[in-house]
């Protein structure tokens, strides 16, 4: 894990480079910008030196942030890398606001729990590949091995176990209500067999939202843990068109529909498009 400046920082960097391409600004001159602008103590300026001379070779950030691994976790560069493959539905806009916030979460104390959620919901929400977002998300430090176990795990079987068991099944609040059940069977009561990785909190949401739709989970886990929202590509919205805009357009289909007449008629008279035929109105 990285020191609070740096992640400060890096959300700087994922804020200001989303607002100057989006006024249009070329990412190799907003990053030359931005690197006068971050906390000179941090090694973010280095980094920033790094994408701009790969941005130069290969024109992408996601090659430079993959070499630079202790700076940039896999999972930033994962979703940077989807932003930048062509023909995708996962723009870079969604990408950088996402790096943002999970920076600025980073920065103010983040849980593994927390995380976690924030992340696999990126992953849910912009349909990006769960197989290789899973693992990625697995390799950042703050996670052990048991919960780098627990991940992969989930990647392998989400789709076919219900997310809410997956987490209930990892919580005391489920060893609690098989302790009930085994009491209540006479049966002999036996602990947990695997490292608990959430608090009761976390088990009893899971186990409410069973066979719910799991954006209703992901929303409660959200209020409770306190991880940052996940953003949403906006809305494509209509231009507003002016009135002589839509005017000239309707003048263009009345044209074609007479073209259309005419060769059905039995052929459209070029002669009234050649100049030398043109007559102005009279008066002029």
């Amino acid at each position: 894990m990285l020191d609070r400046e740096e992640y400060i920082e890096q959300a700087h960097l994922f804020h200001a480079l989303a607002e100057r391409m989006a006024a249009g600004i070329a990412a190799q001159e907003a990053l030359g910008s931005i690197a006068q602008e971050v906390l000179a103590t941090t090694k973010l300026p280095m980094a920033i030196d790094y994408l701009v001379a790969e941005l130069k070779l290969f024109g992408t950030l996601s090659t430079a942030m993959a070499r630079i691994p202790h700076y940039f976790t896999r999972f930033q560069t994962f979703v940077m890398n989807r932003a930048e493959q062509e023909g995708g539905r996962f723009d870079m806009r969604t990408a950088l606001a996402i790096l943002e916030r999970e920076a600025r979460y980073l920065a103010d104390g983040p849980t593994p729990q927390g995380l976690f959620f924030y992340r696999f919901e990126c992953l849910s929400r912009n349909r990006l590949d769960y197989q290789q977002g899973m693992d990625a998300i697995a390799e950042d430090p703050i996670f052990d091995a048991d919960w780098k176990s627990w991940i992969r795990t989930v990647g392998r079987q989400v789709g076919f176990v219900d997310l809410g068991d997956l987490i209930s099944v990892r919580s005391p609040e489920y060893w609690r209500l098989e302790k009930r059940e085994a009491i209540l069977a006479g049966r002999e009561e036996t602990g947990p067999d695997r490292a608990m990785l959430f608090g009761e909190k976390e088990g009893r949401i899971a186990r409410a939202n069973r066979g719910k739709d799991p954006l209703f989970l992901f929303a409660a886990l959200e209020r409770q843990l306190g991880y940052p929202s996940v953003p949403r590509p906006a809305p494509a919205t209509p231009s507003a068109e002016s009135p002589a805009l839509l005017a000239r357009r309707l003048e263009r289909l009345e044209m074609r529909v007479k073209l259309l007449e005419e060769e059905a008629r039995g052929g459209i008279d070029l002669t009234k498009f050649d100049p030398k035929n043109f007559q102005p109105p009279p008066g002029e």
